[in-house]
């Protein structure tokens, strides 16, 4: 059977014209399904077109299998269910200025980056554009009171989004569409570890998003060792391309430095990052490595993030220590769904 959120309103108008419907029955359609409103409950259509719709069309292959509330912070940690018996992983952060979902993209992933835990077991499979918005209604359908809760979505999940470069393209245009979710692309972050041809077409063909890149090292020596990806796509070769999605979108990059104790957290990695990012509109967010046991790295620390800190700040690289939540539920990417796996 379909899944109803992987049609955008193309796709819907080209379904009506192969049975004879209206055209404009496709906002209609399409409206209904982005407020998680099953088919029999849409009260504009006519029963003969419901009847067809629920013959063809499931309403959202995605469904909450597991939720775990962080008794810290209120973050919500989400294992979904996807209709072939995968499941995938999701997380909702709330801050003052509203509710935050972070994405899976795909099940599993291929990067195998040396800190996290989604790489584990490899790729399955890609996630297509309706199963992403299909994680997003199952958020804001658990939040309740049926209005849209959910304010800024990244794509910071399981998977490598530039890796499912199609889909994940598909669904950005469907939840910010007007006539849907309407999710501002300057509220949706993408987050890569650093695919370069992507990045460029990225820019050429969706602009808008914040575009974040995981760097997590100075050097191209240190990045080797623990992201495989940097002997396809170096760090010089990163910093041209986001020098050119800057140039066409006018969006400041957002680098992502994970610390890790005694590989990428000295004040002389501090120094040289610095030293490589001066002059470019950028942000660095350093991050408290969570740890996975089946990787072994070690956080580096408050003392050791807190000097490093001071080292961007002296030489003028905008940075800050990103919040830790949901440290209790085991918030970061990969680890809970392993865990089910096994069991």
């Amino acid at each position: 059977m379909l899944n109803a959120l992987d049609f955008d309103l193309n796709d819907w108008i080209d379904y009506l014209a192969t049975i004879g419907q209206a055209k404009f029955r496709a906002k209609q359609i399409y409206g209904w399904l982005h407020k998680g409103v099953k088919f029999e409950k849409m009260s504009n259509l006519p029963n003969t077109l419901v009847q067809k719709l629920k013959e063809d069309f499931s309403e959202n292959q995605v469904s909450v299998y597991k939720k775990l509330v962080s008794g810290k912070d209120g973050t919500r940690k989400y294992i979904f269910a996807l209709q072939d018996g995968n499941i995938i992983e999701g997380v909702l952060m709330s801050y003052k200025y509203g509710n935050t979902i972070c994405i899976s993209t795909q099940v599993g992933c291929r990067m195998n980056c040396a800190f996290c835990a989604s790489g584990l077991d490899g790729l399955v499979r890609n996630l297509t554009a309706g199963e992403m918005v299909g994680e997003v209604l199952a958020v804001n359908n658990d939040l309740g009171n049926g209005d849209r809760q959910i304010t800024n979505i990244v794509l910071m999940g399981s998977g490598e989004p530039l890796d499912n470069y199609d889909n994940v393209i598909k669904f950005i245009n469907m939840i910010s569409d007007a006539n849907g979710i309407n999710i501002s692309k300057r509220n949706i972050s993408l987050s890569t570890c650093g695919l370069c041809d992507k990045i460029y077409n990225l820019a050429d063909d969706l602009g808008g998003v914040t575009l974040t890149i995981s760097l997590h090292a100075p050097n191209d020596k240190i990045r080797g060792q623990i992201m495989p990806i940097n002997k396809a796509y170096n760090i010089d070769e990163i910093l041209k391309a986001v020098k050119y999605y800057f140039d066409k979108t006018g969006r400041r990059i957002i680098f992502e430095y994970s610390m890790i104790k005694g590989v990428n957290d000295s004040v002389d990695c501090a120094k040289e990052l610095s030293l490589l990012l001066k002059g470019l509109p950028c942000h660095v967010n350093l991050i408290n490595l969570n740890y996975v046991k089946e990787k072994g790295l070690q956080s580096s620390g408050k003392e050791p993030v807190q000097a490093f800190l001071k080292v961007l700040d002296k030489n003028g690289i905008s940075a800050t220590i990103r919040r830790t939540m949901g440290s209790d539920i085991e918030g970061a990417c990969g680890q809970l769904r392993r865990k089910i796996l096994k069991n």
